[in-house]
Protein backbone atom coordinates (compact mmCIF):
# COMPACT_ATOMS: atom_id res chain seq x y z
CA UNK A 1 0.00 0.00 0.00
CA UNK A 2 1.15 3.46 -0.92
CA UNK A 3 -0.15 6.59 0.73
CA UNK A 4 -2.81 8.48 -1.21
CA UNK A 5 -0.64 11.54 -0.69
CA UNK A 6 2.00 9.88 -2.89
CA UNK A 7 -0.37 10.31 -5.82
CA UNK A 8 -0.86 14.04 -5.31
CA UNK A 9 2.56 15.61 -5.89
CA UNK A 10 3.14 19.31 -6.41
CA UNK A 11 5.39 20.02 -9.35
CA UNK A 12 6.01 22.05 -12.48
CA UNK A 13 4.39 21.32 -15.82
CA UNK A 14 4.05 20.12 -18.42
CA UNK A 15 4.50 16.42 -17.57
CA UNK A 16 4.76 14.36 -14.40
CA UNK A 17 6.66 11.51 -16.05
CA UNK A 18 8.74 13.68 -18.41
CA UNK A 19 9.30 16.75 -16.21
CA UNK A 20 8.69 16.02 -12.53
CA UNK A 21 10.23 12.54 -12.66
CA UNK A 22 13.45 13.53 -14.50
CA UNK A 23 13.94 16.51 -12.17
CA UNK A 24 13.72 14.15 -9.19
CA UNK A 25 16.03 11.66 -10.90
CA UNK A 26 18.71 14.29 -11.52
CA UNK A 27 18.68 15.34 -7.87
CA UNK A 28 18.77 11.72 -6.70
CA UNK A 29 21.70 10.91 -8.99
CA UNK A 30 23.83 13.71 -7.58
CA UNK A 31 22.88 12.71 -4.04
CA UNK A 32 24.00 9.14 -4.70
CA UNK A 33 27.18 10.34 -6.43
CA UNK A 34 27.97 12.51 -3.42
CA UNK A 35 27.50 9.63 -0.98
CA UNK A 36 29.77 7.46 -3.13
CA UNK A 37 32.49 10.16 -3.15
CA UNK A 38 32.33 10.93 -6.87
CA UNK A 39 30.70 14.35 -6.89
CA UNK A 40 33.42 16.72 -5.68
CA UNK A 41 35.88 15.63 -8.35
CA UNK A 42 33.38 15.72 -11.19
CA UNK A 43 34.43 17.26 -14.49
CA UNK A 44 31.54 16.38 -16.80
CA UNK A 45 28.04 14.95 -16.65
CA UNK A 46 26.20 13.19 -19.45
CA UNK A 47 22.49 12.42 -19.49
CA UNK A 48 20.97 9.85 -21.84
CA UNK A 49 17.21 9.99 -22.33
CA UNK A 50 15.74 6.75 -23.62
CA UNK A 51 12.45 5.65 -25.19
CA UNK A 52 9.52 7.99 -24.67
CA UNK A 53 11.63 10.41 -22.61
CA UNK A 54 13.72 11.04 -25.71
CA UNK A 55 10.95 11.03 -28.32
CA UNK A 56 8.95 13.81 -26.65
CA UNK A 57 11.73 15.15 -24.46
CA UNK A 58 12.00 18.71 -25.77
CA UNK A 59 8.24 19.20 -26.12
CA UNK A 60 7.67 17.87 -22.60
CA UNK A 61 10.46 20.02 -21.16
CA UNK A 62 12.60 17.04 -20.13
CA UNK A 63 15.85 18.82 -20.99
CA UNK A 64 14.86 21.75 -18.80
CA UNK A 65 13.79 19.43 -15.98
CA UNK A 66 17.12 17.61 -16.02
CA UNK A 67 19.10 20.85 -15.88
CA UNK A 68 16.94 22.25 -13.08
CA UNK A 69 17.32 19.03 -11.09
CA UNK A 70 21.11 19.15 -11.46
CA UNK A 71 21.02 22.76 -10.26
CA UNK A 72 19.14 21.67 -7.15
CA UNK A 73 15.55 22.61 -7.95
CA UNK A 74 12.94 20.29 -6.47
CA UNK A 75 9.56 20.00 -8.23
CA UNK A 76 7.66 20.44 -4.97
CA UNK A 77 9.23 23.78 -4.10
CA UNK A 78 10.50 25.26 -7.38
CA UNK A 79 9.15 28.67 -8.31
CA UNK A 80 8.26 28.61 -12.04
CA UNK A 81 9.72 32.07 -12.74
CA UNK A 82 12.96 31.44 -10.83
CA UNK A 83 13.33 28.06 -12.49
CA UNK A 84 12.90 29.59 -15.93
CA UNK A 85 15.55 32.22 -15.22
CA UNK A 86 17.99 29.64 -13.86
CA UNK A 87 17.49 27.41 -16.88
CA UNK A 88 18.17 30.16 -19.40
CA UNK A 89 21.18 31.38 -17.40
CA UNK A 90 22.68 27.89 -17.44
CA UNK A 91 22.05 27.52 -21.18
CA UNK A 92 23.63 30.91 -21.93
CA UNK A 93 26.69 30.34 -19.74
CA UNK A 94 26.97 26.66 -20.69
CA UNK A 95 27.82 25.95 -17.07
CA UNK A 96 26.09 24.08 -14.26
CA UNK A 97 26.69 24.60 -10.55
CA UNK A 98 25.85 21.05 -9.49
CA UNK A 99 23.93 20.83 -6.23
CA UNK A 100 26.41 19.77 -3.55
CA UNK A 101 29.25 19.73 -6.08
CA UNK A 102 31.45 21.85 -8.36
CA UNK A 103 30.55 24.10 -11.26
CA UNK A 104 31.18 22.27 -14.53
CA UNK A 105 30.98 23.06 -18.23
CA UNK A 106 27.74 21.81 -19.74
CA UNK A 107 26.58 21.87 -23.35
CA UNK A 108 22.97 20.65 -23.54
CA UNK A 109 23.38 19.75 -27.22
CA UNK A 110 26.32 17.45 -26.54
CA UNK A 111 25.67 16.39 -22.97
CA UNK A 112 21.97 15.45 -23.22
CA UNK A 113 21.60 12.49 -25.57
CA UNK A 114 18.26 11.54 -27.10
CA UNK A 115 18.03 7.79 -27.67
CA UNK A 116 14.45 7.37 -28.80
CA UNK A 117 15.33 4.19 -30.65
CA UNK A 118 16.40 2.54 -27.40
CA UNK A 119 13.30 1.39 -25.51
CA UNK A 120 14.34 -0.21 -22.20
CA UNK A 121 12.75 -3.50 -21.21
CA UNK A 122 11.86 -2.40 -17.67
CA UNK A 123 10.06 0.82 -18.61
CA UNK A 124 9.92 3.00 -21.71
CA UNK A 125 10.88 6.13 -19.74
CA UNK A 126 14.57 5.33 -19.21
CA UNK A 127 17.25 7.75 -18.10
CA UNK A 128 20.97 6.97 -17.70
CA UNK A 129 23.33 9.48 -16.08
CA UNK A 130 27.13 9.36 -16.16
CA UNK A 131 29.52 11.45 -14.05
CA UNK A 132 33.10 11.75 -15.35
CA UNK A 133 35.91 12.57 -12.86
CA UNK A 134 38.82 14.94 -13.50
CA UNK A 135 41.48 12.31 -12.88
CA UNK A 136 40.20 9.92 -15.52
CA UNK A 137 39.08 7.37 -12.94
CA UNK A 138 35.96 5.19 -13.10
CA UNK A 139 32.77 6.78 -14.35
CA UNK A 140 29.86 6.90 -11.89
CA UNK A 141 26.79 5.59 -13.74
CA UNK A 142 23.19 5.02 -12.70
CA UNK A 143 20.02 4.08 -14.60
CA UNK A 144 16.58 5.22 -13.48
CA UNK A 145 13.03 5.13 -14.77
CA UNK A 146 10.27 7.70 -14.57
CA UNK A 147 7.25 5.46 -14.04
CA UNK A 148 4.37 7.97 -14.20
CA UNK A 149 2.80 10.50 -11.89
CA UNK A 150 6.21 11.76 -10.74
CA UNK A 151 7.18 8.33 -9.37
CA UNK A 152 10.75 7.22 -10.08
CA UNK A 153 12.68 3.99 -9.56
CA UNK A 154 16.26 2.85 -10.05
CA UNK A 155 17.02 0.03 -12.45
CA UNK A 156 18.17 -2.01 -9.47
CA UNK A 157 14.83 -1.54 -7.71
CA UNK A 158 12.71 -2.45 -10.72
CA UNK A 159 14.79 -5.46 -11.70
CA UNK A 160 15.20 -6.93 -8.21
CA UNK A 161 12.88 -9.89 -7.59
CA UNK A 162 10.26 -9.07 -5.01
CA UNK A 163 8.34 -11.90 -3.37
CA UNK A 164 4.87 -12.16 -4.83
CA UNK A 165 5.63 -9.13 -7.06
CA UNK A 166 4.40 -6.90 -4.24
CA UNK A 167 6.34 -4.05 -2.63
CA UNK A 168 6.33 -4.25 1.14
CA UNK A 169 3.75 -2.05 2.85
CA UNK A 170 6.05 -0.07 5.11
CA UNK A 171 3.12 1.56 6.87
CA UNK A 172 1.55 -1.79 7.84
CA UNK A 173 -1.84 -0.52 6.72
CA UNK A 174 -4.68 -1.95 8.83
CA UNK A 175 -6.95 -2.04 5.78
CA UNK A 176 -4.56 -3.13 3.06
CA UNK A 177 -6.25 -3.85 -0.26
CA UNK A 178 -4.97 -4.92 -3.63
CA UNK A 179 -8.27 -5.03 -5.47
CA UNK A 180 -11.56 -3.19 -5.60
CA UNK A 181 -13.29 -6.36 -4.39
CA UNK A 182 -11.10 -6.43 -1.29
CA UNK A 183 -11.65 -2.70 -0.74
CA UNK A 184 -15.41 -3.19 -0.82
CA UNK A 185 -15.17 -6.21 1.47
CA UNK A 186 -13.16 -4.24 4.04
CA UNK A 187 -15.68 -1.39 3.92
CA UNK A 188 -18.56 -3.83 4.46
CA UNK A 189 -16.98 -5.88 7.25
CA UNK A 190 -15.76 -2.83 9.16
CA UNK A 191 -18.80 -0.65 8.38
CA UNK A 192 -16.59 2.07 6.90
CA UNK A 193 -16.90 4.47 4.02
CA UNK A 194 -14.02 4.42 1.55
CA UNK A 195 -12.85 7.80 2.84
CA UNK A 196 -12.71 6.60 6.45
CA UNK A 197 -10.98 3.38 5.46
CA UNK A 198 -8.29 5.32 3.57
CA UNK A 199 -7.90 7.64 6.56
CA UNK A 200 -7.36 4.58 8.76
CA UNK A 201 -4.48 3.53 6.52
CA UNK A 202 -3.03 7.03 6.56
CA UNK A 203 -3.21 7.16 10.37
CA UNK A 204 -0.37 4.62 10.69
CA UNK A 205 1.86 6.92 8.64
CA UNK A 206 1.25 10.24 10.36
CA UNK A 207 -1.15 11.96 12.80
CA UNK A 208 -4.67 12.51 11.44
CA UNK A 209 -4.33 16.30 11.68
CA UNK A 210 -1.20 16.18 9.55
CA UNK A 211 -2.94 14.13 6.87
CA UNK A 212 -5.84 16.57 6.78
CA UNK A 213 -3.45 19.51 6.62
CA UNK A 214 -1.62 17.98 3.65
CA UNK A 215 -4.89 17.23 1.87
CA UNK A 216 -5.88 20.87 2.40
CA UNK A 217 -2.54 21.99 0.95
CA UNK A 218 -3.13 19.85 -2.14
CA UNK A 219 -6.55 21.44 -2.64
CA UNK A 220 -5.12 24.93 -2.12
CA UNK A 221 -2.46 24.38 -4.80
CA UNK A 222 -5.13 23.03 -7.15
CA UNK A 223 -7.39 26.05 -6.61
CA UNK A 224 -4.49 28.49 -6.95
CA UNK A 225 -3.64 26.85 -10.26
CA UNK A 226 -7.21 27.34 -11.48
CA UNK A 227 -7.12 31.00 -10.41
CA UNK A 228 -3.87 31.64 -12.30
CA UNK A 229 -5.20 29.89 -15.37
CA UNK A 230 -8.39 31.94 -15.34
CA UNK A 231 -6.46 35.22 -15.18
CA UNK A 232 -3.49 34.55 -17.49
CA UNK A 233 -3.97 34.97 -21.22
CA UNK A 234 -1.59 34.83 -24.16
CA UNK A 235 0.07 32.19 -26.33
CA UNK A 236 1.37 28.94 -24.85
CA UNK A 237 5.08 28.22 -25.39
CA UNK A 238 6.38 25.52 -27.68
CA UNK A 239 5.74 26.68 -31.25
CA UNK A 240 2.16 25.49 -31.83
CA UNK A 241 0.83 29.03 -31.19
CA UNK A 242 -2.00 27.68 -29.05
CA UNK A 243 -3.96 30.53 -27.48
CA UNK A 244 -5.09 30.24 -23.87
CA UNK A 245 -8.89 30.02 -23.96
CA UNK A 246 -9.79 29.73 -20.28
CA UNK A 247 -9.61 33.48 -19.46
CA UNK A 248 -11.92 34.42 -22.34
CA UNK A 249 -14.47 31.73 -21.54
CA UNK A 250 -14.33 32.63 -17.85
CA UNK A 251 -15.02 36.29 -18.61
CA UNK A 252 -18.04 35.32 -20.72
CA UNK A 253 -19.38 33.21 -17.87
CA UNK A 254 -18.81 36.00 -15.34
CA UNK A 255 -20.64 38.41 -17.66
CA UNK A 256 -23.62 36.05 -17.61
CA UNK A 257 -23.37 34.64 -21.11
CA UNK A 258 -25.47 31.50 -21.33
CA UNK A 259 -26.38 31.69 -17.65
CA UNK A 260 -29.89 30.41 -18.30
CA UNK A 261 -28.78 27.48 -20.43
CA UNK A 262 -28.75 24.04 -18.86
CA UNK A 263 -25.53 23.36 -20.73
CA UNK A 264 -23.76 26.12 -18.75
CA UNK A 265 -22.65 23.37 -16.36
CA UNK A 266 -20.40 22.10 -19.14
CA UNK A 267 -18.91 25.56 -19.58
CA UNK A 268 -17.96 25.83 -15.91
CA UNK A 269 -16.42 22.36 -15.79
CA UNK A 270 -14.60 23.01 -19.07
CA UNK A 271 -13.16 26.35 -18.02
CA UNK A 272 -11.77 25.05 -14.73
CA UNK A 273 -10.16 22.01 -16.34
CA UNK A 274 -8.70 24.04 -19.20
CA UNK A 275 -7.35 26.67 -16.82
CA UNK A 276 -5.28 24.02 -15.05
CA UNK A 277 -4.01 22.37 -18.19
CA UNK A 278 -3.11 25.64 -19.84
CA UNK A 279 -1.06 26.44 -16.73
CA UNK A 280 0.50 23.00 -16.95
CA UNK A 281 1.37 23.49 -20.62
CA UNK A 282 3.07 26.77 -19.69
CA UNK A 283 5.23 25.06 -17.06
CA UNK A 284 3.21 26.35 -14.11
CA UNK A 285 2.71 24.79 -10.68
CA UNK A 286 0.21 21.94 -10.74
CA UNK A 287 -0.67 18.83 -8.75
CA UNK A 288 -0.23 15.40 -10.32
CA UNK A 289 -3.74 13.99 -10.19
CA UNK A 290 -2.59 11.36 -10.88
CA UNK A 291 -0.38 12.89 -13.61
CA UNK A 292 0.35 16.37 -14.97
CA UNK A 293 -1.19 15.54 -18.33
CA UNK A 294 -4.47 14.77 -16.54
CA UNK A 295 -4.08 17.40 -13.84
CA UNK A 296 -7.21 19.40 -14.66
CA UNK A 297 -9.96 16.87 -14.00
CA UNK A 298 -9.89 16.50 -10.21
CA UNK A 299 -9.40 20.24 -9.51
CA UNK A 300 -12.27 21.15 -11.86
CA UNK A 301 -14.67 18.80 -10.08
CA UNK A 302 -13.50 20.01 -6.67
CA UNK A 303 -13.93 23.66 -7.69
CA UNK A 304 -17.50 23.16 -8.90
CA UNK A 305 -18.79 20.75 -6.26
CA UNK A 306 -16.58 21.20 -3.18
CA UNK A 307 -16.10 24.97 -3.05
CA UNK A 308 -18.18 28.02 -2.19
CA UNK A 309 -19.17 30.38 -5.00
CA UNK A 310 -16.10 32.51 -4.33
CA UNK A 311 -13.81 29.48 -4.71
CA UNK A 312 -13.22 28.87 -0.99
CA UNK A 313 -12.88 25.11 -0.41
CA UNK A 314 -15.41 23.32 1.76
CA UNK A 315 -12.75 21.36 3.59
CA UNK A 316 -14.69 18.29 4.67
CA UNK A 317 -16.11 17.71 1.19
CA UNK A 318 -12.77 18.32 -0.52
CA UNK A 319 -10.95 15.93 1.82
CA UNK A 320 -13.55 13.21 1.29
CA UNK A 321 -13.25 13.69 -2.46
CA UNK A 322 -9.45 13.39 -2.45
CA UNK A 323 -9.39 10.39 -0.10
CA UNK A 324 -11.79 8.38 -2.24
CA UNK A 325 -10.25 9.52 -5.52
CA UNK A 326 -6.82 8.68 -4.12
CA UNK A 327 -7.96 5.23 -3.04
CA UNK A 328 -9.12 4.51 -6.59
CA UNK A 329 -5.85 5.87 -7.96
CA UNK A 330 -3.93 3.42 -5.75
CA UNK A 331 -5.75 0.54 -7.41
CA UNK A 332 -4.63 1.67 -10.85
CA UNK A 333 -1.08 2.22 -9.62
CA UNK A 334 -1.00 -1.25 -8.02
CA UNK A 335 -2.78 -3.26 -10.70
CA UNK A 336 -1.82 -1.48 -13.94
CA UNK A 337 -0.05 1.86 -14.49
CA UNK A 338 -0.70 5.59 -14.57
CA UNK A 339 2.02 6.19 -17.16
CA UNK A 340 0.98 7.44 -20.59
CA UNK A 341 4.16 5.90 -21.97
CA UNK A 342 2.92 2.48 -20.84
CA UNK A 343 -0.87 2.71 -21.07
CA UNK A 344 -1.59 5.59 -23.44
CA UNK A 345 -3.91 8.36 -22.31
CA UNK A 346 -6.34 5.85 -20.80
CA UNK A 347 -3.73 5.60 -18.03
CA UNK A 348 -3.78 9.35 -17.47
CA UNK A 349 -7.06 11.07 -18.40
CA UNK A 350 -8.89 7.74 -18.10
CA UNK A 351 -7.60 7.13 -14.59
CA UNK A 352 -8.23 10.74 -13.54
CA UNK A 353 -11.81 10.48 -14.84
CA UNK A 354 -12.30 7.26 -12.88
CA UNK A 355 -10.84 8.80 -9.70
CA UNK A 356 -12.92 11.97 -9.98
CA UNK A 357 -16.12 10.01 -10.60
CA UNK A 358 -15.63 7.99 -7.43
CA UNK A 359 -14.68 11.06 -5.40
CA UNK A 360 -17.72 13.01 -6.53
CA UNK A 361 -20.01 10.06 -5.85
CA UNK A 362 -18.64 10.01 -2.30
CA UNK A 363 -19.32 13.73 -1.91
CA UNK A 364 -22.88 12.96 -2.97
CA UNK A 365 -23.06 10.37 -0.12
CA UNK A 366 -22.90 7.33 -2.37
CA UNK A 367 -22.26 3.90 -0.87
CA UNK A 368 -18.82 2.30 -1.32
CA UNK A 369 -20.31 0.03 -4.00
CA UNK A 370 -21.70 3.04 -5.86
CA UNK A 371 -18.34 4.83 -5.64
CA UNK A 372 -16.62 1.82 -7.19
CA UNK A 373 -19.35 1.70 -9.80
CA UNK A 374 -18.71 5.34 -10.68
CA UNK A 375 -14.99 4.62 -11.00
CA UNK A 376 -15.73 1.67 -13.29
CA UNK A 377 -17.98 3.74 -15.55
CA UNK A 378 -15.39 6.52 -15.67
CA UNK A 379 -12.75 4.16 -17.03
CA UNK A 380 -14.92 1.90 -19.16
CA UNK A 381 -15.60 4.73 -21.58
CA UNK A 382 -11.97 5.81 -21.79
CA UNK A 383 -10.59 2.37 -22.69
CA UNK A 384 -8.22 2.52 -25.64
CA UNK A 385 -7.61 6.26 -25.34
CA UNK A 386 -4.30 7.03 -27.05
CA UNK A 387 -1.56 9.47 -26.08
CA UNK A 388 -0.55 11.28 -29.29
CA UNK A 389 0.53 14.83 -28.37
CA UNK A 390 1.06 17.07 -31.39
CA UNK A 391 4.64 18.29 -31.55
CA UNK A 392 5.43 16.40 -28.36
CA UNK A 393 3.70 19.19 -26.43
CA UNK A 394 1.10 18.68 -23.70
CA UNK A 395 -1.38 20.94 -25.49
CA UNK A 396 -3.23 19.24 -28.36
CA UNK A 397 -5.30 17.20 -27.59
CA UNK A 398 -4.42 17.26 -23.88
CA UNK A 399 -6.08 20.52 -22.78
CA UNK A 400 -9.49 19.82 -24.31
CA UNK A 401 -9.22 16.17 -23.34
CA UNK A 402 -9.14 17.17 -19.68
CA UNK A 403 -12.30 19.22 -20.18
CA UNK A 404 -14.06 16.27 -21.80
CA UNK A 405 -12.77 13.93 -19.07
CA UNK A 406 -14.19 16.21 -16.39
CA UNK A 407 -17.68 16.13 -17.88
CA UNK A 408 -17.42 12.35 -18.25
CA UNK A 409 -16.47 12.00 -14.58
CA UNK A 410 -19.52 13.94 -13.40
CA UNK A 411 -21.79 11.92 -15.68
CA UNK A 412 -20.25 8.65 -14.47
CA UNK A 413 -20.99 9.64 -10.86
CA UNK A 414 -24.60 10.45 -11.77
CA UNK A 415 -25.07 7.15 -13.58
CA UNK A 416 -23.65 5.23 -10.62
CA UNK A 417 -26.04 6.93 -8.18
CA UNK A 418 -29.00 5.87 -10.31
CA UNK A 419 -27.70 2.34 -10.63
CA UNK A 420 -29.38 -0.42 -8.62
CA UNK A 421 -27.38 -3.49 -7.66
CA UNK A 422 -23.92 -4.38 -8.94
CA UNK A 423 -23.01 -3.46 -12.50
CA UNK A 424 -22.20 -6.15 -15.04
CA UNK A 425 -18.58 -4.98 -15.17
CA UNK A 426 -16.52 -4.67 -12.00
CA UNK A 427 -13.82 -2.09 -11.38
CA UNK A 428 -11.22 -4.86 -11.12
CA UNK A 429 -12.26 -6.15 -14.53
CA UNK A 430 -12.05 -2.75 -16.15
CA UNK A 431 -8.62 -2.06 -14.61
CA UNK A 432 -7.34 -5.36 -15.95
CA UNK A 433 -8.86 -4.55 -19.34
CA UNK A 434 -7.07 -1.20 -19.32
CA UNK A 435 -3.80 -2.94 -18.50
CA UNK A 436 -4.18 -5.48 -21.29
CA UNK A 437 -5.25 -2.79 -23.74
CA UNK A 438 -2.19 -0.74 -22.85
CA UNK A 439 0.12 -3.70 -23.38
CA UNK A 440 -1.48 -4.42 -26.77
CA UNK A 441 -1.45 -0.78 -27.89
CA UNK A 442 1.17 0.16 -30.47
CA UNK A 443 4.01 2.23 -29.06
CA UNK A 444 3.06 4.90 -31.66
CA UNK A 445 0.09 5.77 -29.47
CA UNK A 446 1.86 5.84 -26.11
CA UNK A 447 3.42 9.29 -25.58
CA UNK A 448 5.89 9.05 -28.45
CA UNK A 449 4.29 11.52 -30.91
CA UNK A 450 4.79 8.93 -33.65
CA UNK A 451 1.13 8.25 -34.41
CA UNK A 452 -2.42 9.60 -34.34
CA UNK A 453 -2.90 13.37 -34.23
CA UNK A 454 0.83 13.85 -33.78
CA UNK A 455 1.51 12.78 -37.37
CA UNK A 456 -1.73 13.98 -38.98
CA UNK A 457 -1.62 17.56 -37.67
CA UNK A 458 1.11 19.90 -38.86
CA UNK A 459 3.07 20.88 -35.75
CA UNK A 460 3.88 24.46 -36.70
Amino acid sequence: MLSVLDLFRVGLGPSSSHTVGPMRIARRFLREAGKAGYLKGAMRIEVELQGSLALTGVGHGTDKAVILGLLGFAPETADPDQAEQAFHAAISARKLALIGGPEIAFNPIADILYRGEHVPDLHTNGMELRLYPMNGGPVFTRVYYSTGGGFIASARRLSRPVKGDVIEDKGASPYAFGSAARLLELCTVNDLTIANLILGNEDVRRPRAQTEDRLDQVVDVMMACIDRGLQTDGILPGGLSVTRRAPGLYQKLMDGAGANEREALFDWLNVYAMAVNEENAAGGRVVTAPTNGAAGILPAVIRHYCCEEDGTPMREKARRFLLVAGGIGLLYKQRASISGAEMGCQGEVGVACSMAAAGLAAVWSATPAQCLGAAEIGMEHNLGLTCDPVGGLVQIPCIERNAIGTVKAVNAARLALHQTGQGKVSLDQVIETMRQTGLDMSSKYKETSQGGLAVNVVAC
